[in-house]
């Protein structure tokens, strides 16, 4: 199946929306930016709700919307799932109920694996007898996933499903949200203002500003670049794909490869020679000049600065390349004056902590 394409202009007031994206038939396309930056209305006008937005929207080989061709299909007829920040469950239906909904709106013939794979991929039979007022935030959220996914759409969007979450409740969602990641075979678009779950979840990034796409691409493009404000938010990161190398059983180690190095870290039950995701944070990479041999830091990577940008309240943001993989470093003005640093520079890097996703 083809990918999406779609380019919308939408006035509302004094916002204007004047958008044109390309992605993928399968992956998640994070959407990301400050609030008010037209995240929501994008999401709204490629579920049909923004009947005054102007423009086009293909879906592999579905043509919803085109202005010049006088097709506007409506919503209720798009083979979308749209998860909301609360859920939106039926508080008189039951979780069963709930998914029962979604699954008759389905287009498709009724399939019971579909059924089978979407409670057990959320990690929600137990739930099936209760109603959304027994049910956790994160549960509930859940839910309405399966609900959406139940419609076997070929679109699915979901807008910032974890901003009403707490933090428990948001490590509890996020395996899920993994897992669901690695079983779609649909274009999913996930809206958030959260670099954690864009560097947990996305394949591909939109990052959004004023109604307008700033820059668009891969994942592990978009991150590293010192010009986007992403990069210079306080939990700015890199993701790197890795290659489990072995374990180490007796340290409860698991060893990584790429291009730039190896990489240890707490053991993984990924297989030897399985795909793991490294999440990097600028603020847990230290620099070094040589190599150190005494430190308990167990990861050391030999790399190039790239590219410094100095930031507001005395820190410096040090980008590098270990083989063709990008580094992001936040160190104080006073450390980057005192060891001198400069593009092309041989450079250590340090890495403090690692976060893994699947």
């Amino acid at each position: 199946m083809n990918g999406l394409t779609a380019e919308f202009t939408l006035d509302h007031g004094d916002f204007r929306l004047d958008v044109r994206i390309e992605g993928p038939a399968r992956g998640v396309l994070g959407i990301f930016g400050p609030s008010g930056s037209g995240k929501t209305t994008l999401l709204r006008c490629l579920a049909g709700l923004e009947k005054h937005a102007r423009g086009y929207l293909r879906v592999g080989d579905m043509l919803w919307h085109h202005d010049a061709q006088r097709i506007f299909v409506p919503p209720h007829k798009r083979a979308i799932g749209y998860v909301f920040q609360d859920g939106r469950l039926f508080p008189h239906l039951s979780v069963q109920d709930n998914l029962q909904f979604g699954a008759r709106r389905s287009s498709q013939a009724h399939d019971p694996s579909v059924w089978q794979r979407t409670v057990e991929l959320l990690g929600i039979g137990h739930l099936l007898q209760r109603h959304p007022h027994n049910l956790s935030g994160g549960e509930q959220q859940r839910v309405a996933i399966g609900r959406a996914l139940l419609r076997q759409p070929c679109l699915l969007l979901m807008d910032e499903p974890m901003a009403s979450l707490d933090a428990q409740r948001k490590a509890e969602i996020l395996p899920y949200l993994e897992a669901l990641h690695q079983e779609l075979s649909i274009p999913l678009m996930y809206v958030t203002h959260s670099v954690d779950e864009i560097v947990h979840l996305a394949d591909h990034l939109i990052l959004m500003s004023n109604g307008r796409i700033q820059a668009a691409g891969a994942l592990l493009d978009i991150l590293p670049r010192l010009d986007l404000p992403l990069a210079h938010t306080t939990d700015a990161s890199v993701a790197l794909e890795t290659t489990v190398a072995d374990h180490e059983p007796r340290y409860q180690l698991t060893r990584l490869q790429f291009d730039g190095g190896e990489l240890s870290v707490a053991q993984h039950d990924a297989a030897v020679g399985g795909k793991v995701r490294v999440l990097i944070q600028a603020r847990d990479v230290s620099l070094a000049r040589s190599r150190a041999t005494d430190s308990s830091v167990l990861n050391i990577l030999e790399a190039t600065i790239e590219d410094i940008a100095h930031e507001n309240g005395g820190r410096t943001l040090v980008r590098m390349r270990a083989g063709s993989a990008p580094l992001l470093a936040r160190i104080t003005r006073k450390s980057f004056d005192r060891m001198q640093l400069m593009p092309g520079m041989r450079i250590y890097a340090q890495i403090k902590s690692i976060a893994l996703s699947n």
